[in-house]
């Protein structure tokens, strides 16, 4: 049978989970938001160029 208690001792979380749970939080994403504000400044630019 399984002596869950002694288990629980042997348990080390992987540094592999921490390493990727750092780095997720620590970049920068664009969101759908920031691409639309993006498109519209950069049309808007192209407009003024043209003029």
């Amino acid at each position: 049978m399984i002596n869950f208690e002694e288990e629980l001792k042997k348990f080390h979380p992987s540094l592999e989970v921490e390493d990727a749970e750092a780095a997720i939080y620590n970049q920068d994403m664009t969101d759908m938001a920031d691409l639309v504000v993006k498109v519209i400044k950069e049309s808007k630019e192209l407009e003024e160029t043209e003029e």
